[in-house]
C-alpha cells in the first residue's frame, strides 16, 4: 500500500535558531527523517507550508483537507503541531473521506534530544497501513479516533476522552 506523508511544520519540524534563540521553521527535516526511518513502503512526501498549528487557520485547515482529497494514495500520515492537532482532526473526520488519514506530531522537535518525532512517526505510519478508513491521531504509542482524543498539557501527553 502506498503512503502521503503530509508536512504541516508542528514542534516535529522546528529549528533552534543560535542568533535568535529561538525556534523557528526552516526547510522540513521530513526527507532526513525519512531516510532515518529506513521505510521501504512506497510513499510520497507532500511539504504544505510549515506553521506553528498555533498559527494555523481556517485557510490551513482546508489546504491540509484538500491534500487528503487530491491525494491518490488511501493512507495518509500528517505532521501536524500538538497545540490545535484537535481542530484540523475534526475537519478532516467531518469530511468522512474513504482514506486512512493517521495525524502525528512530536513534543519536542526532530533535532532536539529526547525527541519522541522519529517514534511517532514510525508509528503512525505503520498504523496508516494497517488501520481501517477513518481519521487518527497517532501520539505517544497510542491510536486514537479523532473525536476521542486531548491533549494533557500538564503531563504532556495525549490521552482518550
Amino acid at each position: 500500500m502506498a503512503l502521503r506523508i503530509i508536512a504541516t511544520g508542528g514542534t516535529f519540524d522546528k529549528h533552534y535558531d543560535e542568533i535568535k534563540g529561538k525556534l523557528t521553521f526552516s526547510a522540513s527535516h521530513l526527507p532526513e527523517v525519512l531516510a532515518r526511518t529506513r521505510i521501504t513502503a512506497a510513499h510520497a512526501l507532500e511539504e504544505l507550508p510549515l506553521l506553528d498549528s498555533l498559527d494555523m487557520q481556517d485557510i490551513d485547515r482546508g489546504r491540509v483537507l484538500a491534500s487528503c482529497v487530491n491525494a491518490a494514495e488511501e493512507a495518509i500520515v500528517i505532521i501536524h503541531g500538538t497545540d490545535t492537532m484537535q481542530e484540523t482532526v475534526a475537519v478532516l473526520g467531518a469530511a468522512g473521506l474513504p482514506k486512512a488519514i493517521v495525524v502525528t506530531g512530536a513534543m519536542i522537535p526532530y533535532k532536539v534530544a529526547n525527541s519522541d518525532a522519529l517514534f511517532n512517526l514510525g508509528y503512525a505510519c505503520g498504523a496508516a497501513q494497517l488501520l481501517p478508513l477513518g481519521v487518527y491521531v497517532a501520539m505517544n504509542g497510542t491510536v486514537f479516533d479523532w473525536n476521542k482524543v486531548q491533549k494533557d498539557r500538564v503531563a504532556g501527553v495525549f490521552k482518550a476522552i
